[in-house]
């Protein structure tokens, strides 16, 4: 496309690497960020923002309706970093393969008027348009009812981002934020009532609350934790229940219709701050397509029990926090970050005083011969939060072998991008490996699934919480 042809359009959409010189300080382009997915940042802006640059990028110049009235909206598709050893079973990424998969979804939905989404892409049937492709992700424009059901129909191993409805501030996390962490850094040393704390969480519970949100212990009825499915409702309930018994106050907050809720649990502290400490992780799930049991055991009901681990052994041990402490399982992280991206949204506009937060997803596969590990976010996040896990997984669960991991990014990109200071802890330094990775037979009664190794990430987040937000014992 020529670009006399790109001037005369209202907007241009345009992706370059996220660390691509002069993009974050140009005005222009700031008020028109859509954020950073894969390593790479999106941008739809008026085409005068781009006449600083000499060239596209990555050849991403194209057309832009967005954001249109109507209900359409982009979403990010990309492969995920894969282990070697699961690289053959996963279909090849293509346009082409992309088109057939949106076939099946809008065969799926035919349910669904499409016509107010038609009206505002001024395309034909099948109704979606491909933005921007590399050989590992693409850029789509669709309907919202079909993009919040996109990860339906795509192969387990292609993971889906929601772009916002409008442009988010580019906020960087800011230099006071980064040196309070720092502080905690600093001060760190071995604490010997935190290892004994930390060593309070049970395995014996991990196990049967694992057991009971994959529905293997046949108790709870759950067959689905997806988004849209009734189990993520039972669930939700059952997640705030069981919040609640440690002596947190909890709200379901909805933020999505038809999108089961985000169960939102807070410790007041026991001083006068407005400090808090966010720990999280996400309750949703993702099976094979074509079948209704998607169990979840590791995806992420691994990190769901590890945060209520830590959340049981607060109630055991009578623990008080000296800063604000709170415990969230997100719902629609699947779909593309939403419940959390809808939170962390919520808590910019608070101005929220979050000294951190740590995302808790799949932490509790290895393969087999493998030593238990811990993987940290090799792009997004803030380095200092990683630098603080990193240093407290060496001093209270050693046993993990620390590293870095491209199988990014969770929850804790949404608060990222608000200028939060986050993090995520993740079951492998390294791509991921678990071959049940959204698939109906991941459960926690397999190969490969190490509780431990489960508990020893949950140790790590907690005494992250108990460094940084100060507690007390009767």
């Amino acid at each position: 496309m020529s670009f006399a042809k790109l001037a005369s359009a209202l907007a241009v959409l345009a992706v370059y690497p996220h660390d691509f010189p002069s993009l974050t300080s140009d005005p222009c382009l700031a008020d028109n960020f859509y954020g950073t997915y894969g390593g790479q940042s999106v941008f739809v802006a008026p085409h005068a923002c781009f006449t600083g640059f000499a060239t596209p990028v990555s050849g991403a110049f194209a057309p832009a309706e967005y954001p249109a009235a109507n209900g359409t909206e982009l979403v990010w598709v990309e492969q995920v970093a894969l282990d070697a050893s699961l690289q053959s079973q996963s279909p090849s990424f293509s346009p082409e393969n992309i088109s057939g998969y949106l076939s099946d979804l809008f065969a799926s939905t035919s349910e669904v008027s499409l016509e107010g989404a038609q009206q505002a892409l001024s395309l034909s049937a099948p109704t979606y348009a491909v933005l921007h492709h590399t050989a590992t992700s693409v850029l789509l424009a669709l309907p919202t009812p079909h993009a919040h059901r996109l990860s339906l129909v795509l192969p387990p191993t292609w993971k889906v981002y929601a772009l916002p409805d409008a442009p988010l501030p580019i906020v960087p996390v800011e230099e006071p934020a980064i040196e309070r962490v720092r502080e905690i850094l600093a001060a760190l040393k071995f604490d010997p009532l935190v290892a004994k704390v930390v060593a309070n969480i049970s395995l014996a519970q991990i196990r049967n609350d694992i057991r009971w949100l994959t529905g293997e212990d046949g108790k709870s009825g759950i067959e689905s934790r997806h988004s849209f499915s009734s189990g993520a409702l039972t669930a939700a309930d059952w997640l705030k229940v069981r919040f609640e018994e440690t002596g947190a106050a909890c709200e379901l907050r909805p933020f999505l219709s038809g999108f089961a809720p985000n169960v939102i649990c807070r410790y007041p502290s026991t001083v006068n701050t407005t400090a808090t400490v966010l720990i999280s992780s996400h309750y949703d799930s993702r099976g094979s397509f074509g079948s209704t049991r998607a169990p979840g055991g590791d995806d992420d009901g691994s990190g769901t029990t590890g945060i209520l681990a830590i959340a049981r052994t607060i109630k055991r041990l009578g623990l008080t926090f000296r800063s604000n402490v709170e415990i969230v399982a997100f719902a629609g992280e699947e779909q593309g970050l939403y419940g959390s991206r809808y939170y962390a949204q919520d808590l910019r506009k608070e101005d929220k005083n979050l000294t951190l937060m740590i995302q808790a997803d799949m932490t509790a596969y290895h393969e087999p011969g493998e030593p238990p590990q811990l993987g940290l976010p090799d792009l997004i996040g803030t380095p200092e939060v990683h630098q603080l896990v990193a240093n407290i997984s060496a001093i209270y669960s050693p046993e993990l072998k620390v590293g870095l991991t491209p199988a990014c990014c969770s929850d804790h990109q949404s608060f990222h991008s608000q200028g939060f200071p986050a993090s995520q802890v993740f079951e492998r330094a390294g791509p991921i490996a678990d071959p049940m990775y959204h698939n109906s037979g991941d459960l926690s009664s397999r190969e490969g699934y190490d509780v431990e190794q489960l508990k020893s990430i949950a140790k790590v987040q907690f005494a992250v919480v108990l460094h940084t937000a100060g507690f007390d014992l009767p």
